[in-house]
């Protein structure tokens, strides 16, 4: 099949009719039309909880900020990556400098390495950590992991007041901002919305924004639902965006001071097999091209956003060798590459990574190649391209020509796109991009929204949040707040809380009885944490890492298994390398993450091809999957020949208690059916009458992913040939 090209047309935003004379902006600045909006929707007494949809590169991080940099209003900014933290954390005082507040607000940034290794060096436990280093800031950057443990008592002793973190900070900062927000799944939401819900009734009223070009309308309702008073601002919707493709009408929305902020870009489509090596493939074949392209365009950037990080780990070197004699760097960023890596990425001619880049990172780029796994992924992904006329280069900027973006696409999706008479794109055909973002969710891949994990599993937390606000030490004080976040909790989950505990107590009485442990609730510890806890989950001794710092890193085992060359090794020995690089270096070197790990190994390579492999369980899983119901297994194991160190792993994988939902269905038409996202954590699973089938039988997931399938398997659940909801 031929290649298709289209135009995307330009991007303007509206500005703001008139700027309040109390509103003071660096000289020659102006806010758009949302900016402002924003601006008064935080100042409006009668509104809680702000959504604003601004299209990507609009400026929704300094419409949430704008605030805190006019008045002493304190705000805790909260992002999905800890890349993205440092991103802002450059733009905020770059804003600071701009606009010259007269109260200088502190930024302080924390993440969980650096709240480690500060309460280390400062010899403090980790709550006194917290409390020091809030305390120093009017504008924390953070992540929601953070804000959510510490409204769990989890960095607290069991003497503490549960409030006794919790209690100070959200009296102490007004604002709350959660950016990026769309890439969180219904377990995350659920965890925000009982956030919100203790703030709500335990303080007075705060503010929370939700920055996201596709706000979550679950969480909108929901949180209407529990009596927030919502305002989104859609400047889409409002008319406020133009998409000029004349130079008369771009000359005259410059006039109006309309400022432009996605430039006009040509898109190709790569029609590609639907197979795990076909975008690497195209991508060492079509290597001279991309080269091209930078040496007949001299000072170009360009980014390449794959799936796969083995992928990306097999490119780097290959394009580094191509590109090192033409003068040119290649930079890595992904899940494995170290710190040091991932910052001087961010300055290379050309960057290979994952979604750690996609995710809000403003990267000065004029060519994007990509690939994708869905549709808000592939707008996510697109969005990364034309936010910025040119970049510096030693002291230089340098202008921009033309904006590039190749999509590697699955066939499926360009034949519904341009071909057969349904198609609603020609090639050489120029679009506004709501228009064309539309034709994207209507014909490529959507993916489950997990809408059932609310009623079903996000009232957990609800009850733990109950019953911590009757703890001895607050009950009083806090007697009247337990009982309306209960019954808000009670409306917006839809469900009774009562009924909730029961579910906690039965599970906690079966686990108890299974293992002979007297304390210990599995199941509920997965539901109560926000990305779920990773039982899999190894310690890496990076040797093709070239930073010594950065070597040691956390990888699951599943990825482990499919692409990395390793050489197993014991903690000990692990930690005293850590312990011992640390030393000479003069550096801390984070260990918490390293505190429950499975396994320790030494990454010696990434593989050219994946390894097959499956889980196995001893015994009978017919029984299991006809459960239909989450569970805790111990027992299961790993098969791959291949494999000479399996032996020492399993060793601790079947001792392992391992939350899990047991599907009888392989695993390819699990994914199909269910509409899994791409990355999803389940694996095919045999036992011991079906160890030699070609295919595994069964399908198992783990921890909160297997929390997600359960409210899903009703999808697969069938009696003779109906269909019916367990």
């Amino acid at each position: 099949m031929s290649d298709y090209q289209i135009t995307l047309k330009s991007v303007y935003s509206c500005p703001a009719a008139e700027i309040p004379k109390e509103v003071k902006l660096p000289e020659n600045w102006t806010l758009s039309w949302h900016q402002l909006e924003t601006l008064k929707a935080i100042r409006n007494p009668n509104i809680d909880v702000i959504f604003n949809s601004a299209i990507t590169s609009d400026g929704k991080s300094l419409a949430a900020l704008l605030e805190t940099l006019q008045t002493n209003c304190c705000a805790v900014a909260l992002y999905p990556t800890n890349e993205l933290a440092r991103d802002q954390e450059t733009q905020i005082k770059r804003y600071i400098e701009q606009f010259q507040p007269e109260h200088q607000p502190r930024v302080v940034r924390l993440s969980g390495s650096e709240l480690e290794i500060y309460a280390e060096h400062e010899k403090l436990r980790k709550s006194a950590a917290i409390a020091s280093r809030t305390g120093q800031a009017e504008i924390l950057l953070t992540n929601p992991d953070i804000l959510h443990h510490l409204h769990r008592g989890a960095y607290l002793s069991s003497e503490d007041s549960p409030d006794k973190l919790w209690g100070r900070i959200d009296k102490d900062f007004n604002l709350f901002i959660f950016d990026e927000f769309h890439v969180f799944v219904a377990p995350q939401i659920a965890s925000v919305i009982n956030t919100l819900l203790l703030i709500r009734h335990t303080n007075r009223r705060k503010k929370f924004v939700f920055l996201s070009a596709t706000p979550d309308e679950q969480l909108i309702s929901r949180l209407e639902t529990a009596g927030f008073r919502c305002q989104s601002i859609d400047p889409l919707k409002a008319g406020k965006y133009r998409f000029p493709d004349r130079p008369a009408e771009i000359e005259q929305l410059k006039t109006d001071s309309w400022r432009q902020i996605l430039r006009e870009s040509t898109l190709t489509f790569i029609s590609l097999e639907p197979t795990s090596k076909a975008s690497e493939t195209w991508l060492k074949d079509s290597a001279n091209l991309i080269l091209t392209h930078f040496k007949n365009n001299p000072g170009s950037k360009g980014a390449i956003i794959l799936n796969s990080i083995a992928a990306v780990k097999r490119l780097t070197p290959f394009f580094r060798e191509l590109f090192a004699p033409h003068g040119l760097v290649v930079g890595e960023n992904t899940g494995l590459s170290g710190k040091t890596e991932k910052e001087r990425s961010l300055s290379s001619d050309l960057v290979l990574g994952t979604s750690t880049i996609d995710v809000g990172v403003d990267f000065k780029i004029n060519l994007l190649i990509f690939e994708s796994a869905d549709a808000g992924n592939f707008i996510q992904r697109l969005g990364r391209l034309g936010r910025h006329d040119g970049c510096d280069r030693n002291g230089e900027f340098i202008q921009f020509k033309n904006f590039t973006a190749i999509a590697l696409t699955p066939n499926f999706l360009v034949e519904r796109l341009f071909a057969g008479d349904t198609a609603t794109l020609e090639s050489s055909g120029i679009y506004d991009r709501p228009f064309f973002y539309q034709q994207i969710r209507e014909n490529y891949r959507q993916i489950n929204n997990f809408e059932g994990y609310y009623s079903r599993w996000g009232a957990v937390q609800s009850v733990q949040i109950c019953w911590e606000l009757g703890h001895r030490t607050i009950k009083q004080q806090y007697a009247s707040s337990q009982k309306a976040f209960q019954e808000a909790a009670q409306k917006v989950f839809k469900t009774s809380l009562g009924k909730v505990a029961g579910n906690i107590k039965q599970w906690g009485k079966e686990w108890q009885e299974r293992s002979g442990n007297k304390t210990g609730n599995p199941i509920v510890e997965d539901a109560s944490s926000f990305r779920g806890s990773s039982p899999l989950q190894c310690g890496i001794c990076d040797l093709t890492d070239s930073h010594e710092a950065d070597k040691f890193k956390t990888y699951d085992l599943p990825g482990i298994l499919s692409n990395l060359e390793i050489e197993p090794m014991t903690e000990f020995a692990f930690m005293r390398m850590l312990n011992e690089t640390s030393e000479r270096l003069g550096q801390p070197i984070a260990k918490g993450r390293f505190k429950h790990c499975l396994a320790f190994l030494k990454l010696r390579s990434y593989r050219e091809e994946r390894l097959n492999w499956k889980f196995t369980y001893s015994g009978n899983l017919e029984e299991n999957a006809a459960a239909w119901k989450v569970q805790v297994l111990t027992g299961i194991e790993v098969v791959q020949p291949e494999n000479y160190w399996i032996g020492e792993i399993n060793k601790r994988l079947k001792k392992q208690a391992l939350v899990c939902y047991v599907l009888r269905y392989p695993v390819a038409e699990v994914r199909s059916r269910l509409q899994l996202p791409v990355h999803f954590q389940i694996y095919p699973i045999c036992d011991r009458y079906s160890i030699h089938d070609a295919t595994a039988p069964y399908s198992i997931a783990f921890g909160q992913s297997a929390l997600l399938v359960d409210t899903l398997a009703h999808w697969l659940k069938s009696k003779g040939d109906e269909v019916w909801i367990a």
